[in-house]
């Protein structure tokens, strides 16, 4: 059996993509400081739960290690914007730490799940020769992480960077937070589906099923195809224009709930707009993606329709953040003793 190590599997896709892993035949080391909490990964035998910071690795996580995927990152553009400092350490310095103490224990592939936002503002559909014009920390951060870890690839040292499309759809560690999945919320929530201004903006998107099962792909693929190369992950049809988008999330979503659902309007123009092309994806390794926004749209309704799905704090990163930090700072100036009230 082939052993993965995934950074920051406790978060968004990591729960998505740890249990794929194991499904198909890989141990798996879990590491994640799991904010979120460590129940969004079922207990199987092999799987190993490693609690620990991704910018404080020890060489010893990698022993007997073949593939990592790193995932680990401070996600998002106004968690991004908050803790900058934070954001540009893990999500740029620790993946190059990692991925060099991974080339030094012997690891055969390294894949990192970067952001189409790098592209950041376009008037041209762009592929993965296009200039990048990364508007915020958590795209330049990506960016330094993408340059820093091709600088290792060797040929006995594979390394592919993904740069994904806005992903969507159902996660463990759900985050209601991305367009998509904040949209169809809404919708189903208070029949009224909350859109940025001024909609006119491009975004990819794609699926968490679909983007974790290209990092699966990647751990089998010809390592001729793919050592040292970048890949944007979407697909065509999941380029849209957020204003049609929102409209067809709240077509979608008034289907399932039997109301009309009305657009709302919300904050200032967002100026990042691109449109990808997903042709190098679909012909280097034949993958097409399986999932489009009606689709997750379902699929999400369908979860907070049975209970399995609920907003609360943990949905909206950057607030959960904020608990955390609030509540570390009440806790440490009330503890006493090695405790609160029972000492």
């Amino acid at each position: 059996m082939k052993t993965v190590l995934v950074t920051g599997a406790g978060g968004y896709i990591g729960s998505v993509l740890v249990p794929k892993l194991l499904s198909k035949g890989y141990k798996v080391k879990a590491l994640d400081r799991f904010f979120f909490g460590k129940d969004k990964l079922k207990e199987n035998s092999n799987l190993t739960l490693i609690q620990e910071d991704s910018r404080r690795l020890h060489e010893e996580v990698f022993a007997n290690v073949d593939f990592v995927i790193d995932l680990v990152a401070v996600s998002n553009d106004p968690s991004g914007e908050l803790f900058e400092e934070a954001t540009w350490q893990t999500n740029h310095v620790s993946r190059v730490r990692t991925a060099s103490i991974a080339k030094k224990m012997g690891v055969k592939r390294y894949v990192l799940p970067s952001s189409c936002s790098i592209y950041g503002f376009q008037d041209h559909k762009v592929d993965e020769t296009a200039k990048t014009n990364p508007l915020t920390v958590y795209a330049r951060a990506n960016e330094k992480a993408e340059n820093g870890v091709f600088k290792l690839a060797d040929d006995d040292f594979s390394v592919t960077v993904m740069r994904q499309s806005t992903v969507f759809g159902y996660s463990p560690r759900m985050r209601l937070d991305l367009a998509i999945n904040g949209m169809t919320y809404g919708a189903w929530k208070n029949r009224k589906l909350p859109l940025m201004r001024d909609g006119k903006q491009y975004r990819p998107m794609v699926h968490i099923q679909d983007t974790t099962d290209v990092m699966c792909l990647l751990l089998e693929a010809d390592t001729a195809k793919i050592n040292g190369q970048l890949f944007n992950i979407g697909s065509a049809e999941n380029n849209y224009q957020l204003g049609p988008l929102g409209e067809k999330i709240a077509e979608t979503v008034s289907k399932l709930v039997g109301e009309k659902v009305e657009v709302e309007w919300y904050g200032d123009p967002d100026h990042r707009s691109y449109s990808v092309s997903f042709d190098k994806i679909e012909k280097t390794l034949n993958w097409k993606a399986q999932w489009n926004a009606e689709k997750g749209a379902k699929e999400i309704v369908e979860k907070l329709e049975n209970g399995e799905l609920e907003k609360n704090t943990q949905t909206l990163t950057l607030d959960w953040y904020k608990d955390l930090i609030k509540w570390h700072k009440i806790i440490k100036d009330a503890e006493m003793y090695g405790g609160i009230l029972e000492i």
